[in-house]
């Protein structure tokens, strides 16, 4: 899609293009996530990681959306987004990565985190 858009990005569309389909693969990876968090016995002890799965997922959702309009883009704003983006994947990656060990899911998704995380971090780098 975004090589058909007609107008000037003001963006590297093919770091654009890695960045909305890593945010797209990272938030569903952290539904998917929180979800089998609810399904597993210890559930208590995966709160924090259910919170920050889902947080991570919504973060990641409207980052790509953002980063799918051009018309009228806005360098501040979509700084803005990438910047809390790669703290949401940051923190939960980090909170994946606790549980990997007994839970493969959880494993599964710090490793969508971090790809999530390095491709905001190089689209970000590119903008002015």
């Amino acid at each position: 899609m975004i090589t058909t858009h007609p107008g000037e990005i003001g963006l590297d569309r093919d770091l654009l293009a890695r960045a909305v389909d890593a945010l797209v693969a990272c938030s569903q990876a952290c539904t998917a996530c929180a979800d089998a968090c609810l399904s597993e016995d210890m559930v208590d002890q995966l709160r924090t990681c259910i919170r920050t799965n889902l947080d991570c997922a919504d973060i990641c959702d409207t980052t790509a959306r953002v980063l799918s309009r051009h018309t009228g883009y806005d360098a501040t704003l979509t700084r803005a987004m990438l910047q809390a983006c790669i703290q949401a994947c940051r923190t939960c990656g980090d909170e994946c990565a606790a549980h990997a060990g007994h839970h493969e899911h959880c494993r599964v998704c710090a490793e969508a985190c971090r790809a999530c995380e390095q491709a905001c971090a190089e689209l970000l780098a590119t903008i002015g």
